[in-house]
Parts: structure tokens; C-alpha cells; sequence
């Protein structure tokens, strides 16, 4: 293999890759085993983990500065699409749980805001190359000129994606916007001064939901009273007989009754709804006990580490770069720390998937797109380091 050759081949992210693809599908397997539903969910996941392989390749035919003159363009069409769901007729965008959030094309579901989290982080990326590039020397009035820059990126899909509404993928678009604005050197004083707003009114939300429940189903209409229902369970799960509690107890259940080693292929025995998408960490814990699901846990923050080292060592090079692995770090960080929290009991339920081990189309291929993107930037800080080295 020449030295040309051997920049696309990143060892660590390809094992990464496929210990997560392993673990996807041997847990979805399990999940089956439950018969609660006929499709084979296993064969499904290994078809788009097939398609997502071949996005990965595709955008090893692009390079980091094609995509930094695009990602306006891209960040657009992320939108437009959000937007054209919501004017869709029914028979297109149906609604489902309350919520329309989905396309249903027959052939295949894809759920849009999916694949605008990444869209969002590229140019969130972009936005802040672009501002450093004009302010090269930083000020108070500069960084709040970013905050709002940012602000208004995020804004924009989470006004669309709460029109479906979705309170959770909105969660998680601020989540990343969060850690952006933290990574990206805004002045300690406007981070305090947002920090501290931020928790106050989240403390303040909380206090409300848990002290006027019935008046804070009535504000938020009846097709979301059950997102208030999951926080009453999430602070006191023994005095709540909701539909989240029961998720949470067959799915702590299974978790739990997994003990040390877990019971093996194919031996599961708690049944409980959406066990190979929403709560596959318990079925994670059922079959391969806390050993198998600390090690699963372990491969992620290996993951996290990854990024972050990448996204260090490319931002001399490329600030947008870098950005862009902290943005996906921080996608990822969220949706492992929200999913596995939620079956530890630690967190409220929601329909936040296991990035790369859930099963799920949209899921699947928007985190293959993101992978994708980050694998080029990895392919880059090779070269771009073999170079410097020479």
C-alpha cells in the first residue's frame, strides 16, 4: 500500500465503526426475540448501515473546502426540507404519536431533522470560521455579534421543529449550539451571563411542571401532555401511573435482571415497546449484563475522545474543521447520555435513539453522513500532519 493509499484508511475510526455495527446488530436481534413485531428489524439495520457505508465513500470524493463553500446551500436545503414537511398533506407527512415529524414514502420513513443536526453543526462551523476570519483580534462587542450568529442558525430548525411539534430533537439542536458556543471562545462573562439565564429559566420550567402539573398540561395542549407526564416520572416514577412509567420499569427491569454477564443471545424475557430503538441499551444490559453495557459505554467515550483529539489537531489547519468534530462530538455526547440515561432512570423518557446502535433509517444514515464528514476530516489532518512532518 503506497503512503497516498494509506491516509483513507483511519484504523481507529474504522474499528470504532464497526464494533459499534456489532453491537447494533446483535442487540436488535435480541430485541426481536421479544415477538413483538414480525418485520426483521436486523436484516432492515444491516441494509442501511450497506447504504451508510456507501455515503461515507461518497463524500470521501469531496474535500473540506467544497463542503465550507456549500454548507450555506446545505444548511438552506436542511431547512426547506423541515419547512416543506410541515405545509405536506397527510398521506405524505402523517402524524404520528401528535407529531409530524416523519415522511412516509411508501418504501422507506425518513425523518428530516435527523439529517438537518448535521447540516445545522457544518454551517454553525462555517459561521464561526467566517466571523474569526473578520475579527481577528476578539472583543465583547465582536463575541456577542457570534452569539447572535449562532443563535440565529439553531433557531431556525428548532422553530420548524417545534412546529411538529418535537420538543426532544429541539433539545438537542440547543444542546450542540451549547457546547459550540462554549468551544468557539466566547468571552467568559457573556458565557456566565447566558449560563446562568439558561438555568434559571430551566430551574424555573421544571419547579412549574412538578408544583402546577394540570395547569402545565393545560398550556402546553393536548397533544403534549405526555412529555409533561414523563417529567412527573422522571422526579418520582412511584407516584406517576403514565405510560412512561411503565416504559421506564419493564425497561429498568430488563437492564437490571441482565446482573453481572447478562443472559446471552436470544434469552430475553421483559417485554416492553420500542425495545430495539428507544430502550436498546436495556436490552444491551439483558443480554450482556453491566459488563456489556460498560464496555458499550467505554467504546463511546473512546468515540468522544477521538473527536475531540481530531478536532484539536486540525483547528491550526482548519477552524471549521474542528468545529465540525466538536459539533458532532457534542451530537453524539447528547443522544448517549440522554438514551442511557433515560434506561438508567436518571433522565426522562424521550424518543432519542442510540446514535449508531438504535435501529432506524433516518438515525442510521444522518449519523453515517455526520461519520462520513468527519472521517474526510481525519483523511485531511493525515495528510495535512504528513506534510508539516516532512
Amino acid at each position: 500500500m503506497s503512503k497516498k493509499q494509506s491516509y483513507y484508511i483511519q484504523t481507529d475510526l474504522i474499528s470504532i465503526f464497526i464494533l459499534l455495527v456489532c453491537v447494533s446488530l446483535l442487540s436488535i436481534y435480541n430485541a426481536q426475540q421479544l415477538e413483538q413485531y414480525s418485520t426483521n428489524f436486523m436484516l432492515q439495520q444491516a441494509v442501511w448501515f450497506t447504504v451508510g457505508i456507501g455515503i461515507v465513500a461518497a463524500i470521501q470524493y469531496l474535500d473540506m473546502e467544497q463542503i465550507y463553500k456549500a454548507s450555506g446551500y446545505i444548511y438552506a436545503f436542511g431547512v426547506f426540507v423541515l419547512l416543506v414537511l410541515l405545509i405536506s398533506p397527510e398521506s405524505i407527512a402523517p402524524y404520528t404519536n401528535g407529531a409530524k415529524s416523519w415522511f412516509n414514502l411508501r418504501v422507506a420513513t425518513i425523518q428530516p431533522s435527523e439529517f438537518t443536526k448535521i447540516t445545522t453543526i457544518i454551517y454553525m462551523a462555517t459561521v464561526i470560521q467566517k466571523h474569526k476570519e473578520k475579527f481577528i483580534k476578539p472583543s465583547i462587542k465582536s463575541d456577542i455579534k457570534l452569539l447572535i450568529k449562532i443563535l440565529a442558525v439553531v433557531a431556525v430548525p428548532v422553530a420548524l421543529i417545534m412546529k411538529q411539534p418535537d420538543f426532544g430533537t429541539s433539545m438537542v439542536y440547543l444542546f450542540i449550539a451549547g457546547v459550540i458556543i462554549i468551544l468557539s471562545g466566547i468571552h467568559w462573562k457573556i458565557l456566565t451571563t447566558l449560563i446562568v439565564s439558561i438555568t434559571s429559566v430551566a430551574g424555573a420550567t421544571l419547579a412549574f411542571i412538578v408544583k402546577f402539573p394540570d395547569l402545565a398540561k393545560q398550556l402546553v395542549g393536548e397533544g403534549q401532555k405526555y412529555q409533561i407526564d414523563r417529567i412527573l416520572t422522571w422526579f418520582d416514577p412511584s407516584q406517576q401511573a403514565s405510560d412512561a412509567n411503565w416504559h421506564f420499569n419493564q425497561a429498568f427491569m430488563a437492564l437490571g435482571s441482565g446482573q453481572l454477564f447478562g443472559k446471552g443471545m436470544g434469552s430475553q424475557e421483559v417485554s416492553f415497546p420500542e425495545a430495539q430503538t428507544d430502550f436498546i441499551f436495556s436490552i444491551i444490559g439483558e443480554s450482556f449484563g453491566f459488563v456489556g453495557g460498560a464496555l458499550v459505554i467505554f467504546l463511546y467515550f473512546i468515540f468522544l475522545y477521538k473527536l475531540v483529539m481530531i478536532g484539536l489537531s486540525i483547528y491550526s489547519h482548519s477552524p471549521f474543521s474542528a468545529y465540525i468534530c466538536f459539533g458532532f462530538m457534542s451530537l453524539l455526547l447528547v443522544h448517549v447520555f440522554q438514551n442511557i440515561g433515560m434506561a438508567l432512570g436518571i433522565m426522562p423518557v424521550t424518543g432519542i435513539p442510540l446514535l449508531f446502535i438504535s435501529y432506524g433509517g433516518s438515525s442510521v444514515m444522518a449519523s453515517m453522513l455526520g461519520f462520513g464528514v468527519i472521517y474526510r476530516i481525519a483523511v485531511e489532518n493525515s495528510i495535512q500532519n504528513d506534510y508539516l512532518f516532512k
